[in-house]
């Protein structure tokens, strides 16, 4: 059955092109793909449409892209009449009503990127490194009414490491495919396991803001370098040179000492800009200034001069 099984696809952001991408490789029936609408974004604020449509659209797949789905019953009656067996979910971006998940035979099925009950919610990539857990994964799962709360069908993990949110992003997707194609067969055949999420182990992953993104110098060293690779390219970290922002894009932390205070510039040369924490020394490799591009802390240092004694804000 599983070939012929009628499959409705929900994806938005980049992270849900692989799983959809290896699904129509392998074969499957793909009916429909449901993504966010195309919204305005980057500096010229042009409407882009969302990765999962243009993936869709290259594999011909119609895509639906509703306001909002619960109350629509436009829309709902639109998904029933396609007589889904199965409805696959990968950071579509908004919680799903009970009616929609009613609808599929076989039930709605989720890709989160935590190893569940880890880190429920909308950054779990992001907060896995800030928090510094040493591995994290991907979690196939069934979807009830509660945020990230449904049964299990399985896990793959991997390491950390000094991988940074994007890095870790492109990574989970590409396990979350291979996992969900591995366990489409039983899914869609009614056999799939399931486990129990034991909800006291459970931890909230609310979105990042900018303000989370302020470079504040009296936290350790290392706390920092974790908050600047899981802040990603957006939001990014910034702390503030002479009243000019920064943005920090890459750091290494020096298991050192210093005497001045938090955030004082104690070098600036080819290793990059060492800055005191208040716990060891954070070494900016890679930044970006306003209206410059990313480049490496040296390259941007040849041009410009960062005062050693400074202190960062």
């Amino acid at each position: 059955m599983d070939r012929e099984a009628r499959i409705i696809y929900m994806g938005t952001p980049e992270f849900a092109v692989p799983p959809l991408e290896e699904m129509v490789k392998k074969g499957y029936h793909v009916v429909l793909a449901v993504t966010q609408p195309d919204r305005a974004r980057g500096r010229g604020k042009k409407v882009h449409p969302t990765p999962v449509k243009e993936a869709a659209q290259a594999c011909g797949i119609e895509v639906a892209q509703p306001e909002k789905i619960k109350g629509n019953e436009e829309f709902l009656t639109e998904l029933r009449d396609l007589k889904p067996d199965l409805i696959v979910v990968a950071a579509y971006g908004k919680i799903l009503p009970a009616e929609l998940l009613a609808i599929p035979a076989r039930g709605c099925i989720n890709i989160h990127a935590s190893l569940l009950p880890r880190f429920r919610g909308a950054a779990p990539i992001q907060r896995s490194i800030i928090e510094g857990d040493e591995v994290t994964g991907v979690t196939l799962m069934y979807m009830e009414e509660g945020l990230d709360t449904g049964d299990m069908i399985a896990k793959a993990s991997t390491e950390i490491g000094r991988k940074n949110a994007d890095e870790l992003t492109n990574e989970l997707s590409a396990m979350g495919a291979e996992l969900l194609c591995r366990y489409l067969p039983a899914i869609l055949a009614g056999e799939a396991e399931r486990e129990k999420q034991d909800d006291s182990l459970s931890c909230y992953a609310p979105m990042l803001t900018k303000e989370e993104g302020r470079a504040d110098f009296s936290r350790s060293a290392r706390e920092l370098e974790r908050l600047v690779r899981g802040m990603g390219s957006w939001p990014g970290v910034t702390a503030y040179y002479q009243d000019q922002p920064m943005k920090i894009r890459e750091a290494e932390v020096e298991e050192k000492t210093a005497d001045q205070a938090p955030g004082t510039v104690l070098s600036a040369g080819r290793e990059g800009i060492r800055v005191a924490c208040g716990d060891g020394v954070l070494c900016i490799t890679r930044l970006q200034m306003p209206g410059k591009k990313e480049m490496a802390a040296a390259d941007y240092l040849r041009g410009n001069s960062i005062e050693e004694g400074i202190v960062l804000k």
